[in-house]
């Protein structure tokens, strides 16, 4: 049965050989830049009759394409850092020599785009601020994640707080679990809607085979839908056709621990091997496998007491004065927890198949991680095992698109500091999730002034979290359109979606509407209304957990029966381990009246100007403000709503009063009564303490300047600033709680140069940002500032063997600065690192 399944298949590829070689047509060229040098590696697609065809340019610029039918084609040249150029041939019987072809060097305002509008743009043209890092840049960065990748972009917040744990939000403070950005690969959404959070070491391509990282700075739910609220990143890989070759990439470094919990220890090790092998064995077969694993030891922890200050939102108030957990194993529960490093194991694989009218892709894969993920409630240890695999089918037909995606998300991670009341042991959260996800789209010109971009989706998730038991599967739908009205030189946007969402009552609409003045075809100034979304969670909806609250009571004291405070006096000088209950929305909490989660929905209005105003250069500039509702937030029950009482007694609590050492009747009675006396003074000890509220509306500006730079082919610069001002909290009837806020940084700057060439690759960068608040973790007593940080990176390296051998060797925080990016994240010391990659 196998070699007749093999047998078809060979039959079926041999049957197309007579006609391809059949066709006499052939058409040749070459590339060159503006100084008349070659430029090898650039890609030539030809399409017309039949499939398209795609070669690369040799190391003289040259190309030749063969066997081709009679007929018109369109031959089109590209090559990072340079405008494209199209012709039109006509082939026949005899060759066409094209001669050659000049491409002008580009600025970063025409590298063209998807993630915008859902279709092709250039950046300059964008109804929305965006940017784009090439894998030219990529290649040269000493980044060793990919927070170090985007916190070069303006806009951009990123924190890292452990080995493996990156958290990046636009234009607002990120945080432990930041849940508003949503992150694609290849438009495969990798958001994970169980928790509402990006696992960034779930991508499972290796660095080598992206190429280039869009992100949109500000909303962009009108076209993608749900949980796009702050902005969106696509990471695209490159076409196998257009990277054909084997890479194999190895990397070891250091990481200096001179610093906190690890202070005089040896510095740590960090590795990583990646392999990709990419072939087109015929003119409609291509394909790419890629593997790679990575391994980090922990970084340094903080030690010693969080600082007690002024609370910077609440006047009068202080925060801080928790120690830190020791970084050591200990008695569960103890405040300490052994700090880990992480392991990150990878596998990909792409087959591009051209059609006669178009392109199917078939793509799978599974990214493996562990280590530490910090959250509101403490840190979680992912254990090994724990993966994100993925399978999808794409097909594109000119400017049709369909796509189908499932994706299987597997993990289990307990909690280091919280115990289960019921066991002991650390609360376990476990997470199954599946997701198939099925979506078309379409652009088309409507007369000779609209572009039409249209399109929708279909979602279903299956839940399976053991901190939810009663989570309910989830079915989402959506629809988008935007129409793009050309009045040179003005261009009008116009466009929503609207997406319902099984666990939201009514559908949710996302407008966007901008207003483009186009001084010239390379500037743009542009005005902008833009209004999107995040869902609830699975947690936010469902959580159900019980955890221990210690309780200072000893102010009860006094209201002890003289005859009893022998026996409960001095019990009531130790914290009392109160279980409570931390409940979802949908969970009931006592007699109190449920009222569902909304949406939480960011609107934003944006001026913005982008343009390049000399060969090379794109500078532009944005301001904002940005209005917060409906947020989502896990807060405090009141006290009152859900008490323990004398029916029902908190556990231990009798045994925490010393109950068995009182006279039998009382032994009973005096627990509850106690709660009862208790209650008459309105101290209450609440049974549910914590669950999930819409609070009032905050609002935010900000304002951005950046510089981009293309020197030559080989060399780029680039420069920006951030400022954004503190969030200032609305009149509401539940108004935001100031104690929710945490304040970003209020000035952030980068700046760089990189040199990626035919023998020498260097980088050279900068970041810095000023302190920042952070309010998102534990009880208040962990509140507070980290302070601001200047980061030098850089890199340098060479090409071996007419480019087959390249060694770098790369470092961050080259300075070694002491730099804690969150008050509750680890210290980030310097890296260094040697690459070595080969290229047969």
């Amino acid at each position: 049965m196998a070699r007749s399944v093999a047998a078809i298949i060979l039959l079926a590829f041999l049957g197309t050989a007579p006609l391809a070689l059949a066709q006499p047509g052939r058409v040749a060229g070459d590339v060159v830049d503006e100084t008349g040098g070659a430029l090898p590696g650039a890609t030539v697609t030809l399409s017309g009759p039949g499939p398209s065809r795609v070669v690369q340019t040799d190391g003289a610029g040259a190309f030749v394409l063969e066997r081709l039918a009679t007929g018109t084609y369109s031959v089109s040249i590209s090559l990072a850092g340079f405008s494209p150029e199209a012709r039109e041939v006509a082939i026949a019987d005899d060759p066409v020599d094209l001669g050659s072809i000049t491409l002008q060097l580009a600025g970063f305002g025409d590298t063209v785009v998807v993630t915008a509008s859902r279709s092709e743009v250039r950046v300059v043209d964008a109804p929305v601020t965006t940017s784009v890092i090439s894998s030219d840049t990529l290649e040269a960065s000493p980044a060793t994640n990919y927070g170090d990748v985007l916190r070069t972009v303006p806009g951009v917040n990123v924190v890292q707080l452990s080995a493996r744990d990156v958290n990046v939000t636009s234009r607002q403070a990120t945080g432990a679990v930041a849940n508003s950005q949503l992150v694609l690969m290849d438009g495969r959404s990798v958001y994970l809607d169980f928790f509402g959070l990006v696992l960034w070491d779930l991508l499972p391509t290796n660095t080598d085979d992206i190429e280039q990282i869009e992100v949109v700075r500000g909303p962009a739910s009108a076209t993608w839908g749900a949980n796009a609220m702050t902005g969106a990143v696509n990471i695209l890989t490159k076409p196998p056709r257009e990277s054909v070759g084997t890479t194999v990439t190895f990397t070891g470094g250091v990481i200096d621990r001179d610093a906190g919990s690890t202070a005089g220890r040896s510095p740590g090790t960090l590795f990583g091997a990646n392999a990709t092998v990419t072939r087109a064995p015929t003119d409609r077969l291509a394909y790419r496998i890629s593997a790679g694993y990575f391994t980090s030891d922990a970084f340094p922890r903080p030690t010693g007491r969080i600082p007690v200050i002024s609370d910077p939102r609440e006047p009068g108030r202080l925060v801080g004065g928790a120690f830190y957990p020791t970084d050591a194993p200990g008695a569960f529960g103890a405040a300490a927890f052994a700090n880990r490093g992480t392991s990150q194991p990878k596998f990909d694989v792409r087959v591009d198949q051209e059609l006669s009218d178009g392109r199917l892709t078939y793509a799978a894969g599974v990214a493996g991680t562990e280590g530490i993920v910090h959250s509101g409630v403490g840190p979680f240890d992912i254990q090994p095992g724990s993966y994100l695999g993925y399978g999808k089918v794409n097909y594109t037909r000119g400017d049709f698109r369909a796509q189908v995606f499932a994706n299987f998300l597997r993990g289990d991670a307990p909690n280091l500091l919280l115990p289960d009341p019921a066991t002991g042991q650390p609360v376990q959260l476990g997470f199954r999730t599946e997701t198939f996800d099925a979506e078309i789209g379409h652009s088309a010109f409507l007369g000779e002034r609209h572009l039409l971009t249209y399109g929708g989706n279909v979602r279903q998730n299956n839940f399976d979290i053991t901190i939810a038991p009663l989570a309910e599967d989830r079915l989402e739908a959506g629809a988008y359109l935007q129409d793009e009205i050309f009045f040179d030189p003005f261009r009008f946007v116009i466009g929503g979606r609207v997406d319902k969402f099984g666990n939201l009552a009514t559908p949710t609409f996302s407008p966007r509407l901008a207003f483009i003045i186009k001084p010239s075809e390379d500037q743009s100034l542009t005005f902008s209304y833009n209004r999107a979304f995040r869902a609830p969670s699975t947690i936010n909806n469902f959580l159900e957990m019980s955890i221990l609250n210690p309780v200072d009571l000893s102010a009860l004291a006094p209201f002890v029966p003289a005859t009893l405070r022998p026996v409960i006096g001095p019990r009531l000088a130790q914290p009392f381990p109160l279980v409570v209950r931390a409940a979802g929305s949908d969970r009931p909490i006592g007699e109190m009246e449920r009222l569902p989660l909304r949406e939480e929905s960011l609107t934003a209005y944006e001026v913005s100007y982008t343009g390049t105003l000399w060969q090379g250069g794109t500078i532009g500039a944005a301001a904002y403000l940005n209005r917060r509702d409906n947020p989502i937030n896990f807060v405090p029950v009141r006290s009152d709503l859900d008490p323990y009482t004398a029916r029902n007694l908190p556990p231990g609590w009798a045994a925490y009063l010393g109950a068995d050492q009182l006279p039998a009747p009382l032994a009973a009675q005096v627990p509850g009564l106690l709660l009862q006396q208790m209650a008459q003074f309105g101290i209450y000890l609440p049974r549910t303490a914590f669950t999930y509220f819409n609070l009032g509306p905050t609002r935010q500006v900000g304002a951005e300047l950046w510089w981009d730079q293309r020197l030559s082919r080989s060399a780029s610069a680039w420069i920006n600033y951030s400022w954004q001002a503190e969030p200032e909290i609305l009149e509401a009837e539940n108004p935001y709680l100031p104690e929710e806020l945490s304040l970003p940084p209020t000035h952030r700057g980068n700046a760089g140069i990189s040199w990626n060439g035919s023998r020498y690759i260097a980088s050279a960068s900068v970041s810095a940002a000023t302190d920042a608040f952070w309010s998102d973790v534990l009880t208040r007593d962990y509140h507070g500032f980290s302070s601001g940080y200047t980061m030098v990176n850089g890199s340098i390296g060479m090409r071996w063997q007419g480019g087959a051998v390249t060694t770098v060797l790369k470092g961050t925080n080259l300075l070694n600065r002491h730099i804690k990016q969150h008050i509750f994240g680890d210290i980030l010391r310097r890296t260094v690192l040697l690459e070595v990659r080969f290229r047969l």
